[in-house]
């Protein structure tokens, strides 16, 4: 005989109405007053708590995910071609040619190349076409009652709060995707708060609306990680199959002439740049029998946002389709 719980949940499938599961042995109502009162031991206002926190309720729609879709690819081979369709790189072309002016404004501003903050914009967010308009607290509340280990996404819930006050947002203009991550930059509340700029000057911080607000809290991030304007992110190179692989991996670092008495080479055969004022790793993300990688600082600042080398190389290989050939 079903008990009370087990009826309640089948009359909420059929009405399709709320859900009052328990995570932990709590209901989703006795969790938020749990919640509100660590947002303010947590430094909340509680003007804030007071005008806001009540808005938040228990969410149940499904949406659209900020990571590419890939179909379990097996290799950087079946996975570019899907990451970074040739759709895509039209579409950043063309944008880039659009948004020139204030690229090149915001590029020379956080000094990062204009190509690499197209680039982060699409692999992120498809250039804003995956922003969702959710309600960012509610999404993120939910999900951290639903966590088996929540502080995290608490503390996102946290600076969700903190981002309303430090930019004088509308509550109704946090609006994330259903994993929490907010409008065309796919920042976490927590970036937001670190990283948002306002990109025209007009005052505001948008990452919903501006798209000149967008790429200047993208090129601070970058800044931020580190980054070299006069650096590019690496370059695909051949390696020998029976490299020591001792020697590869981000850990190890060595110039361009070392790797040359290795064997590694330039994509095409010919010699490595003769320079000797940089240190670089040798990448393999598929093996030794994959695609071979040169990767410099710039590229460290990437795995910054998503540490994952697929991730990277994406956004990598995007900034060089914008770049060649040549958008007149």
């Amino acid at each position: 005989m079903p008990n009370k719980f087990h009826t309640i949940c089948m009359v909420a499938t059929l009405s399709l109405c709320t859900l009052s599961s328990y995570a932990n042995g709590e209901q989703f109502t006795d969790y938020l007053t749990q919640l509100q009162q660590q947002a303010l031991d947590n430094g909340v206002s509680k003007p804030l708590l007071e005008n806001h926190f009540s808005k938040i309720k228990r969410f149940h729609r499904a949406g659209p995910s900020n990571e590419p879709t890939t179909t379990n690819p097996k290799d950087l081979e079946t996975y570019l071609p899907l990451a970074v369709p040739e759709s895509m790189v039209q579409q950043a072309r063309a944008l880039y040619k659009i948004h020139l002016d204030e690229l090149t404004e915001i590029g020379q501003r956080y000094q990062v190349q204009p190509r690499f903050i197209v680039a982060l914009w699409g692999i992120n967010s498809q250039f804003g076409q995956q922003s969702s308009s959710l309600p960012a607290l509610s999404v993120l509340a939910t999900r951290a009652y639903n966590a088996s280990a929540s502080s995290s996404i608490e503390q996102q819930v946290f600076d969700g709060f903190n981002a309303i006050a430090k930019f004088d947002l509308p509550y109704n203009q946090l609006q994330s995707n259903s994993e929490g991550l907010l409008g065309a930059t796919g920042f976490t509340t927590t970036q937001l708060l670190q990283y948002g700029q306002d990109g025209n000057q007009d005052g505001r911080v948008d990452i919903w609306q501006s798209d000149a607000d967008v790429f200047a809290s993208l090129a601070y991030f970058l800044q931020q990680q580190g980054w070299k304007e006069a650096e590019t992110w690496g370059r695909q190179v051949k390696a020998p199959t029976d490299i020591d692989t001792d020697k590869t991996g981000l850990a190890n670092l060595a110039s361009f002439d070392e790797w040359q008495q290795l064997g590694v080479r330039r994509f095409d055969g010919s010699d490595l740049p003769k320079r000797n004022d940089m240190q670089i790793s040798l990448i393999m993300p598929d093996g030794t029998t994959g695609r071979h990688y040169l990767v410099y600082d710039n590229y460290r600042a990437l795995l910054k946002w998503h540490n994952d080398d697929y991730f990277a190389l994406a956004v990598a290989y995007l900034s060089e389709r914008i770049k060649y050939p040549a958008i007149k």
